[in-house]
């Protein structure tokens, strides 16, 4: 009963994104004062932002499509908009949050149930991410690019390193657990530790790489890191800092649509119809473009500040 539950709030999750962030594009769009930060009205933003679709749309879908294999989609989708230069830096933490909603509620509805974990520490920790969300959306939504920028830099590195830790089996990723749940300190441990990983959601630090880590170096069963961590994307999305970055307008309007929309396809295709793929060396190479992302993040807060 408890996983249809979870399931039902994927579903609530995705409909509840949808129209706060239809609602919310009209109502920017419609405003013809010139946002302080970007410099544009809503309509020219929009305008400016459409001329990047085929290339967010190709990120939704590719950054989904690895997500689903557990790899992360938020390493990939910033390296990819910065890169191609189709999301101001200053609206990638909101983007990655409000754009990968839907697929990732997809990837939970899909994965709960994947093991018979326990659902108290299921629960605890999904609420733990949320409540982190929540917490640290409301402080990186007022973030100038300078701010965003080096937050980037420090997430990025550090989540690109815990990636490759992952890719070579090394650290809490050489272990192999048995257990399905926790308790005493270990579950304290847990809940405090997606209780951060969530905070870091927020400044677009993808939480899969460490939760799994955390995972694994509990003694957990690899297996229950698929729903603790798609889940806890899921809900803190939905429920948590998503809400709040729309609210804000901290978000690029198109981007998000295209990473909703192809995100959610590139899940359904990676969760239909691969089994196994030779993701070592795709990994190894994610890893490096993170790392050369992060330094240019670095690169930009220091030479340009601000500025866009």
């Amino acid at each position: 009963m408890a996983m249809y539950i979870m399931k039902g709030l994927c579903v609530i999750g995705i409909i509840l994104n949808v129209i706060l962030m239809l609602k919310k594009n009209k109502e920017m769009r419609a405003n013809p004062e010139k946002d302080p930060v970007l410099g544009m009205n809503g309509e020219e933003l929009w305008q400016e932002q459409k001329k990047h679709i085929i290339p967010t749309s190709v990120t939704g879908f590719v950054a989904n499509f690895l997500d689903t294999l557990g790899i992360g989609s938020f390493a990939p989708s910033s390296a990819a908009f910065k890169l191609t230069k189709s999301v101001d830096d200053v609206l990638v933490p909101g983007t990655l949050n409000v754009g990968d909603t839907v697929p990732v509620c997809v990837e939970a509805f899909l994965f709960f149930g994947f093991v018979e974990m326990d659902v108290m520490t299921l629960v605890l920790m999904l609420v733990a991410s949320v409540i982190g969300s929540i917490v640290m959306a409301g402080i990186v939504s007022k973030f100038d690019r300078k701010k965003v920028r080096y937050a980037l830099f420090i997430g990025l590195f550090i989540l690109a390193t815990v990636v490759l830790m992952k890719n070579l089996n090394v650290g809490p990723f050489g272990t192999q657990g048995t257990a399905l749940g926790l308790s005493g300190i270990k579950l304290v441990v847990a809940v405090v530790g997606n209780f951060i990983f969530g905070a870091l959601m927020s400044i677009g630090v993808g939480l899969y790489a460490p939760c799994m880590a955390m995972v694994l170096a509990l003694g957990m069963d690899a297996g229950c890191a698929f729903p603790a961590m798609m889940g806890s994307c899921a809900y803190l999305m939905a429920f948590g800092n998503g809400p709040k970055f729309i609210k804000e307008g901290r978000y690029d309007m198109v981007a998000s649509l295209t990473q909703a929309i192809f995100g959610a396809i590139g899940v359904f295709v990676a969760y239909a119809f691969v089994k196994s793929l030779p993701l070592d060396v795709l990994t190894k190479v994610i890893v490096a473009v993170v790392y050369l992302t992060a330094f240019l993040y670095l690169r930009d807060a220091i030479k340009k500040g601000s500025a866009a």
